[in-house]
């Protein structure tokens, strides 16, 4: 049965498809092979600039060639790889087969032997799938990131003056301005962002066992540890770990792991307000014609999107939080429990992507109601009692918090009037008073527009 939305097991490849096709020529089975095979033609190549008498006779002209192999990658060449592992068993043998079979087309056969010199299987995948994350990442996951983050911003800035009543604990607490609420959370998600980008993708490269053994009993006179310093961070562009055992130990790719949970948990923590948002009236939502809110209820529309966003960073995190902490835990030299958990790194990016345009399509959708952010915040006299009894406080008025505990917490609600009657009865001069009679919940704000600035 052919892969389709219909009968695919994850919804990653199934219902949200759509979304995460971007990163199918990077991170799935295809992308792993196109990698590995990227990694063996250019260490193949870098082998023959070195002094080895055995390659000196390699045809240069032959290079564009080479390249060409993992350049032009058809899903036929992988599907022959595919069924080269069915007899071999192994994965990373069969593309070095596949490599000397092209090799031989290309009449190439008098070095092929040179393909996969003095490797293991790690040094070609744990240099292939941070290569294939570091592109997911900063090819499509990031400029997604930030596009929520230029969304975010100019919410922030249409919004930084429309007053809101905050809420701390639940309760009715200082005035802020929605915009300057917004900002924050560009704020949180940019330092995240920030560090997604400075991420170091880390690879293996050294033998069986990380000591270039194969490499140095063959030719004695070749610095081996500089070549696959130069190889890995100048041709691959990733960071060499230096010591290691047959694996790379993994940590970059946890604090990878770690700072996507921490971005995903900044726009889940979104997604939770804007619903709390929507469910007390703050915002409305956009009509779409011939969507259905609920099948039972006509008049329902549903915050679905900011639900569906944060479902999939949830499933995200929990696989990302899995991956932080096994993959640096290997037996001894190594063991094969990394190499399943590896083959899975582009799910939660993937849950990650579903959950971010989900959070986009719900931003997009948002519609102010300024009379509910009008009306709960004159509901909510009590609030501006902070700044009355700081002033009180600057007067040198006698227990000012308590005069203003008493009035609030009465039980009785407070609202404009009583809020004038209680500043009348204070002590205070005049001119005090005018001062007092000034703040008021909608302009109780501090530099909350100035913040979003």
């Amino acid at each position: 049965m052919k892969l389709s939305n219909l009968n695919a097991i994850s919804p990653v490849d199934g219902r949200y498809g759509r979304h995460t096709s971007a990163l199918s020529p990077l991170l799935s089975e295809f992308g792993l092979i196109l990698h590995r095979v990227e990694v063996e033609v250019k260490y193949f190549i870098d082998l023959v600039e070195l002094p080895l008498p055995q390659l000196s006779s390699f045809p240069r002209d032959k290079f564009s060639a080479m390249r060409g192999l993992y350049q032009n990658l058809s899903e036929k060449d992988a599907q022959r790889i595919k069924d080269l592992e069915a007899t071999t068993n192994h994965d990373v043998k069969a593309v070095e087969y596949w490599i000397k079979e092209e090799m031989a087309k290309l009449g190439l056969s008098d070095w092929s032997e040179f393909v996969h010199f003095g490797l293991t299987s790690q040094d070609v995948n744990n240099t292939a799938i941070p290569l294939s994350l570091k592109r997911a990442t900063n090819d499509v996951y990031l400029p997604l990131i930030d596009e929520v983050l230029a969304v975010l911003h100019g919410l922030a800035i249409e919004w930084k003056s429309i007053p809101m009543l905050a809420r701390t604990h639940g309760q009715a607490a200082s005035p802020v301005t929605l915009g300057k609420e917004i900002r924050v959370f560009e704020d949180r998600l940019r330092i995240q962002r920030n560090q997604i980008a400075g991420a170091t993708y880390a690879a293996k490269f050294g033998g069986a066992t990380g000591g270039f053994n194969a490499h140095k009993v063959a030719y004695p006179g070749i610095d081996w540890l500089s070549f696959g310093t130069r190889f890995v961070e100048l041709n691959l562009g990733l960071h060499r770990s230096k010591v290691t055992t047959q694996i790379e130990h993994y940590d970059h790719l946890a604090a990878w792991c770690d700072s996507l949970r921490r971005a995903h948990t900044v726009m889940m923590d979104l997604d939770k307000d804007i619903w709390t948002y929507v469910s007390i009236d703050y915002f409305k939502q956009k009509i779409v014609k011939g969507e259905v809110g609920s099948s039972a209820m006509p008049h329902k529309v549903n915050p679905i999107d900011f639900e569906n966003s944060e479902g999939n960073f949830g499933i995200a995190n929990a696989m990302l939080g899995h991956f932080s902490e096994k993959l640096p835990i290997s037996r001894m030299q190594r063991d094969l429990t990394d190499s399943t958990v590896l083959r899975n790194l582009g799910v939660p990016l993937s849950h990650g992507i579903i959950a971010a345009k989900s959070l986009l399509k719900g931003l997009s959708k948002l519609v102010l109601n300024t009379s509910a952010l009008e009306a709960d915040l004159e509901n909510n006299w009590a609030v501006v009692s902070e700044g009355i009894q700081t002033i009180l406080r600057r007067e040198g008025y006698p227990k000012p918090y308590e005069a203003l505990k008493e009035l609030t917490r009465t039980g009785d609600k407070i609202d404009a009037t009583s809020m004038r009657v209680f500043i009348e009865s204070l002590n205070v001069s005049n001119s005090v008073k005018d001062e007092l009679r000034q703040i008021t919940p909608s302009n109780y704000l501090g530099y909350s527009s100035d913040l979003v600035d």
